[in-house]
């Protein structure tokens, strides 16, 4: 199964080892579920994890956050954006993980903020936009 990540999930994951994201990061590690990343994607994560102030509510230097982008480049599925389906999210920076979805046939979009996905067009897709909590559901439930 081929999943997108938020990068708040994310950060969420290496934030916090006991909540719903740290248990999906732990699925990628086991290659039980696989990411994919394009790289405007990879280029957010990167940009998002290695803030000065994300370094420190983390509680990681750049070098262990670095690591880790480098263990996410290493085992996610390398995707090229050929079309911008542009669903006029509310936050334009959005559009590049349904861009990726799409793309990559992916089958959800995991998000904290799913209302962020909310389009407002009459374009239908096959992935779901649902919460880590919502997403460990469903795993446990189909693969647990």
């Amino acid at each position: 199964m081929i999943v997108v990540l938020d990068t708040n999930v994310l950060y969420q994951a290496l934030r916090d080892s006991s909540g719903a994201s740290h248990f999906i990061f732990q699925l990628i590690r086991a290659q039980q579920i696989e990411i994919t990343v394009s790289v405007p994607v990879f280029q957010e994560y990167r940009a998002v994890l290695l803030r000065a102030q994300s370094l420190a509510d983390i509680g990681l230097t750049r070098k262990e956050v670095e690591t880790v982008l480098h263990f996410i480049a290493y085992v996610a599925k390398p995707t090229t954006i050929h079309f911008l389906m542009r669903p006029n999210l509310t936050d334009e920076d959005d559009n590049m993980f349904v861009d990726l979805a799409f793309a990559s046939n992916s089958r959800f979009i995991i998000t904290s903020n799913t209302t962020d996905f909310v389009h407002r067009t009459e374009l239908k897709f096959d992935f779901e936009i649902v919460t880590p909590s919502q997403f460990v559901q469903i795993w446990r439930k189909d693969y647990g």
